[in-house]
């Protein structure tokens, strides 16, 4: 009975990924019908090829639908007509190549009971980002918990996730994490969350110009910090709006944010009386969260994230609403401990820094956990290329993968 709820669950939409189902069904007709009872290794050969002749043909859907996109009509594509939720693909993406060098390590085509996996295909997708972005990357942009530490945790100190992005900022590449978590301009909580890695910074001797290519920005797009070396050590400074081109991108004012935070309160509120959840509500100058005093399933947390977002977006399109009073974009999601709706979101805080760093989508990489409708990195889809892990591991490996192709690349 478990089991087959959970099957029946992940089947559920907003736990799926549209492109990654097309490109499993597409690999499951030669694993069904070419997988041995006692495979040799001239059989995994023939899978293997098989798999990557699959690979090479939506390779080439995806360079139809770039054509397509860069003439204003993405939905000529036939990809488009295959996938219709489809988004942009700012680079190509060679995933006949990835598949290859994922399959070396994983052994994809030796499986004879298991079909190739959402994360097979998650893992291929990210490697053939990284194949593709190397050359010209100029910013890579990460999710905090979840991403580079333990959910709720802070930065380690001696990981190897430490050495990888310095090795980033050695190259000349910026490095960002754009996190929900939101501390107001007070820096030294930022600073104690990623202690660890601002000690790294001090026993790599990183230069002034070094550390200067390293931000936080938190509360989704609402505080930026900047890295600099003072009398202190290496520290994180606050970057007032003023500085940086964020009036564009953040045009509301405190009472517009105030009146949406209201409905969001109010839903959440409800979500605590409809469950029966034992939960705190906590108000911040622009979130608002639901902390649970005792845990809290996942289907439980995902209600409230999908409760408050529709709340608001009918409220945002109500006629007791003037349209004008409530141009907000927001974020509403499932933190995996946690619920919380932001003012803002993760688009607004790439954007944010690509303006400010002159990165275009093509060069700049999010990396990130949250890639479902109930995440706060789905988003980003629209403003750059992005990487879906899972966990520090996984995150720890894309970027030992990319920093073996930067260096083939130099």
């Amino acid at each position: 009975m478990t089991s087959q709820y959970r099957v029946n669950y992940h089947l559920r939409a907003h736990k799926r990924d549209s492109l990654i189902e097309f490109i499993k069904g597409m690999l499951l007709t030669p694993f069904v019908l070419h997988s041995q009872p006692a495979a040799s290794q001239a059989h995994v050969a023939e899978n293997a090829q098989r798999y990557a002749e699959i690979f090479a043909s939506i390779e080439e859907l995806i360079e139809e639908h770039r054509s397509f996109t860069n003439q204003g009509i993405p939905t000529y594509s036939r990809l488009a007509k295959l996938v219709p939720s489809i988004g942009t693909f700012f680079t190509p993406l060679p995933l006949q190549q990835a598949f290859e060098r994922v399959n070396c390590q994983d052994k994809i085509s030796a499986r004879k009971h298991v079909p190739p996996s959402f994360n097979d295909v998650r893992r291929i997708l990210n490697m053939a980002q990284a194949i593709a972005i190397a050359p010209q990357l100029k910013l890579v942009t990460f999710d905090g918990d979840m991403t580079l530490y333990a959910d709720g945790q802070n930065f380690e100190e001696d990981t190897a996730l430490t050495a990888l992005l310095i090795s980033l900022l050695r190259r000349g590449i910026n490095v960002a994490i754009v996190t929900a978590a939101g501390y107001g301009d007070d820096a030294p909580r930022y600073e104690h969350r990623l202690s660890g890695l601002l000690a790294g910074f001090a026993k790599a001797g990183l230069t002034t110009a070094e550390v200067s290519r390293f931000f936080v920005l938190g509360g989704e797009c609402n505080f930026l910090f900047r890295c600099a070396i003072l009398d202190q050590g290496y520290r994180l400074q606050y970057v007032p709006d003023a500085e940086y081109s964020a009036s564009a991108l953040r045009s509301w004012t405190d009472s517009q944010v105030q009146q949406l935070l209201d409905v969001a309160e109010a839903e959440l509120r409800d979500c605590v009386d409809r469950m029966a959840v034992s939960a705190e509500i906590l108000r911040k100058p622009r979130a608002v969260g639901l902390v649970p005093r005792a845990q809290l399933t996942r289907e439980q947390l995902d209600e409230c994230a999908l409760s408050s977002q529709l709340a608001l977006l009918k409220f945002q399109g109500s006629p007791k609403s003037q349209p004008c009073d409530v141009p907000i974009p927001f974020c509403a999601f499932n933190g995996g401990n946690d619920c919380w709706v932001d003012i803002g979101n993760k688009l607004i805080g790439v954007r944010i820094l690509q303006d400010m760093l002159g990165s275009p989508a093509a060069a700049t990489l999010h990396v990130g956990d949250q890639f479902l409708s109930t995440g706060n990195d789905l988003s980003t889809r629209t403003a750059c290329c992005t990487c879906w892990i899972i966990n520090p591991e996984e995150t720890q490996r894309i970027l030992t993968e990319l920093e073996a192709i930067l260096d083939s690349t130099d």
